[in-house]
């Protein structure tokens, strides 16, 4: 039984002769670890929407976090070449610049928060703000290409594919590794179902059944992220704000807290 897991130049799916449908977005992403300026409860990921692509800091510890800035190829290029301290700037000011806000879309979406904490009221508590960016791990600064990928299939005969190697999607949904532990979960049920039963682990069987389970989740969330990326690749006033709202309302009803922090500085000086 072979597992491919090589990522989306998948060697394993290659020499399967497994078809892969992609294509190319007009961006690169800038991925880094952060050390922060102070220890605090990160607990937040962050997100905010460019003219040319999302930036994000996704918590790891109470001191680091991880960076992916997904933006022009030639923007990707001179942030990898920049020295630290322009680099680690350039993140900070990213975040905090009030440069792209826009009078109508703030008072908008503050006006669904309004109505959200009025609909939905919560315990109260302190604000929450970015944190701010001290350093960069060594040698942790790199880019890659981005780009949309899946495998028409995942399986053949001992042969499953998992994670990159069978689908690759744009990082502003953040659900490229929750598809790739997905992926996992999913397969070790049908083979720990299969080794149970003592039946052959490389039959197609129940490798069908993974993946049936898998494809079926996967792809609406390709087509969504796909989706989002052409939106927020778009200016367009009336596209601008159903996004805003469409990241406040999920944030209301989900556990996870991706904080839009586009209109951040504009509201901090109220």
């Amino acid at each position: 039984m072979q597992i491919g897991a090589d990522g989306h130049n998948s060697g394993v799916r290659q020499a399967a002769g497994i078809q892969n449908v992609s294509w190319n977005y007009d961006q690169s992403a800038v991925v880094a670890t952060l050390h922060l300026s102070e220890a605090t409860e990160n607990n937040v990921a962050w997100q905010r929407f460019l003219p040319s692509g999302p930036i994000a800091l996704l918590p790891l510890s109470d001191t680091l976090s991880s960076l992916v800035w997904s933006t022009s190829h030639e923007h990707a290029a001179e942030l990898v070449s920049m020295d630290e301290e322009k680099f680690v700037d350039a993140i900070n000011s990213a975040f905090w610049s009030d440069a792209n806000h826009t009078d109508f879309i703030d008072s908008a979406g503050s006006m669904l928060q309004y109505a959200v904490a009025f609909l939905k009221p919560t315990k109260a508590s302190a604000r929450q703000l970015p944190p701010s960016v001290a350093r960069v791990d060594a040698k942790s600064r790199v880019l890659f290409p981005l780009g949309l990928g899946h495998a028409v299939e995942y399986v053949r005969p001992r042969l499953a594919l998992i994670g990159d190697a069978a689908h690759r999607v744009h990082p502003l949904a953040g659900q490229g590794v929750n598809m790739g532990f997905g992926d996992i979960s999913s397969l070790v049920h049908h083979l720990s179902t299969a080794a149970f039963n003592g039946r052959d682990l490389g039959s197609m069987s129940h490798l069908t059944s993974y993946e049936t389970d898998r494809q079926r989740h996967n792809t609406a969330l390709l087509a969504a992220t796909d989706l989002l990326k052409r939106l927020y690749s778009t200016r367009a006033t009336p596209l601008v704000l159903l996004r805003t709202w469409g990241l406040q309302a999920t944030n209301a009803v989900s556990p996870l807290k991706v904080r839009d922090c586009s209109q951040l500085s504009k509201s901090l000086a109220h």
